[in-house]
């Protein structure tokens, strides 16, 4: 059944969006499989902290995996380009990020309400989360992500999915599966 939170969040949005009902999957790949689309226009959802602090929710195609040193480098840029902006007596004295990881599972548990476990819908804004995108989510008409069920689906724009996340970061955050 399709969380009222998450359906009422999507209708005052105010933007098109489909949901697709679909057999249980766990993984992006597989959901790819099961509705016969290419796995680049499925995403998966990714949530990691810097420095077991700052936390960020993300998108990156179902056929990649998250390069870690990738997002690392472009966070720590925009932090220095922050820095610079602030005039020099009020510079921020943060340093770059030194750690990326992935949340835990107590943490999602925590965190994370209203959705299964591993159905994270990538809207940063309903769980006051910072939100990032690789650059090859922005690039289909249309894009599949978690519904917050592993038998649903939602399917939009990626500039709708942009709408929800004004501050999103766009970027090259992934890479080729081994």
């Amino acid at each position: 059944m399709f969380s009222k939170t998450l359906k009422n969040f999507l209708d005052k949005s105010k933007i098109k969006y489909e949901i697709i009902e679909h057999r249980t999957v766990f993984t992006a790949l597989d959901k790819a499989a099961t509705l016969k689309v290419k796995p680049a226009m499925v995403g998966k959802t990714v949530i990691i902290y810097f420095d077991k602090k700052d936390y960020y929710i993300g998108l990156i195609p179902a056929n990649e995996n998250l390069d870690k040193k990738k997002v690392l480098a472009t966070f720590n840029k925009l932090r220095q380009k922050a820095r610079l902006a602030e005039a020099p007596a009020k510079r921020a004295k943060e340093k770059n990020y030194k750690k990326i990881d992935f949340v835990t599972e107590k943490w999602m548990k925590t965190n994370i309400k209203g959705v299964k476990l591993g159905a994270t819908p990538p809207f940063g804004v309903l769980y006051k989360l910072p939100f990032f995108i690789d650059n090859a989510m922005t690039k289909p008409s249309k894009i599949i992500v978690n519904g917050g069920e592993y038998e649903l689906s939602i399917k939009l724009s990626p500039a709708n999915l942009i709408k929800f996340n004004p501050a999103a970061v766009k970027g090259s955050f992934s890479m080729a599966k081994k």
